[in-house]
């Protein structure tokens, strides 16, 4: 299949959150990326969640140009870690590719683990980012009052992002009080998708856009596996949502993205 660019109005995108070491990418990755670079994407970030895949997201960033990883644990795996798995992160962390630390967070939708020790990893990869300078790429899904209490706890300079973001208002003001970023997925397109006026109240300078790619196709390819190039389509439902050209948003998205990895600009 030929990837065409969504509209002659988006020329510069950035898919902030994909996981290309998932298996259904396993046979393809090569053609996938290839419709990105034809849909208009410039760049994109690589999120492991252990890592084990830490290790396979850097050697696909180091093998493909504009794109970029990030080293972490994510809630899911918590429970299970293996010992050493800080150690890991930490020197991985010291790589010029991985740029975040992430994915990590708390998952209390489904039962992966026991809460306490969710936050305790969370509290490590928190000590992490502020050794190291690197942002935080979080996971947070129905914990949003244990996510407040920790933005009133974090420690000064502490940079991040909520990804994938479906809290209430509460958590979006704590997010933004501590001046960390928002991303939204596919979920927006979704006929379900109730969060319009949070996806308007996020500034200009912290809003960015991602697929969580192979998961939450947007319309219209919901149901399919999801691929970077279809951040356009998140892209251009976040625009309308919030009365923008689609054009001057995508290329907004594209520069805040940039400079919250603190990647060069193009």
């Amino acid at each position: 299949m030929v990837a065409a660019r969504l509209s002659i109005h988006i020329t510069s995108m950035f898919d902030s959150h994909c996981h290309l070491t998932a298996d259904p990418f396993a046979e393809d990755l090569g053609p996938v990326l290839e419709r990105a670079r034809i849909a208009g994407l410039d760049g994109l970030v690589c999120i492991a969640s252990n890592p084990e895949d830490a290790r396979e997201a850097l050697a696909v960033a180091r093998d493909h140009d504009g794109v970029w990883c990030t080293a972490g644990l994510h809630p899911h795996e918590a429970a299970d870690a293996r010992d050493g798995w800080l150690e890991d992160l930490a020197a991985l962390l010291a790589e010029p590719e991985v740029v975040a630390v992430g994915e990590c967070g708390l998952e209390f939708h489904y039962d992966v683990g026991p809460k306490d020790r969710q936050l305790e990893v969370l509290h490590h990869q928190i000590r992490l980012a502020e050794s190291t300078d690197l942002p935080l790429v979080v996971h947070s899904r129905d914990a949003d009052e244990e996510m407040i209490r920790l933005f009133e706890g974090l420690p000064e300079g502490v940079r991040g992002v909520l990804h994938c973001f479906t809290g209430g208002t509460a958590l979006l003001e704590a997010a933004l009080e501590a001046d960390w970023f928002v991303s939204f997925s596919g979920i927006v397109t979704f006929k379900r998708f109730a969060g319009q006026e949070l996806v308007r109240r996020v500034p200009d300078d912290r809003i960015l856009v991602e697929t969580d790619a192979p998961y939450l196709a947007p319309v219209p390819f919901r149901g399919k596996r999801n691929e970077p190039a279809h951040v356009v389509h998140t892209a251009r439902a976040v625009a309308a949502m919030r009365g923008e050209d689609e054009g001057r948003f995508a290329e907004r998205v594209t520069r805040n993205a940039r400079a919250f990895y603190r990647l060069p600009a193009r």
